[in-house]
């Protein structure tokens, strides 16, 4: 059990925040004024990345895997959109699914990736 959480901890962790912040109505939910859109649009990108991040620790940083962690992200994005639909004065967007809650999925594990690579390059050699 401690295995599991130590791997997949966080994105349970994860889950659960986004259902959390997802489940508040409409009337409960901050206005930023004439930068909501983008600070909420962000908040989407920041979280699936971060989901995305999460899942592929989970499966051990493996390179091959990279793509499951995607995949994983996008799915539960689109789940939690589809909950949102049943949320007072919310309604499930497919355009937050597959823009910017995919997009910032892809953006987080490339720039892991390629943090990886270029520390990986830049140490000394023996």
């Amino acid at each position: 059990m401690r295995e599991w959480l130590e791997r997949w901890g966080g994105s349970a962790l994860l889950m659960m925040a986004i259902f959390a912040l997802s489940s508040r109505p409409s009337d409960e939910l901050p206005r930023f004024g004439v930068v909501d859109a983008l600070i909420k649009k962000s908040g989407h990108m920041l979280g699936y990345g971060l989901l995305a991040l999460a899942y592929w620790r989970g499966f051990g940083w493996d390179r091959s895997k990279m793509v499951h962690a995607w995949g994983l992200a996008v799915a539960y994005a689109a789940t939690d959109e589809l909950h949102q639909a049943f949320v007072p004065g919310r309604h499930a967007s497919a355009v937050d699914v597959l823009v910017f809650d995919a997009a910032g999925a892809a953006l987080a594990l490339w720039l892991r990736r390629w943090r990886a690579r270029h520390v990986a390059d830049s140490r000394p050699s023996a």
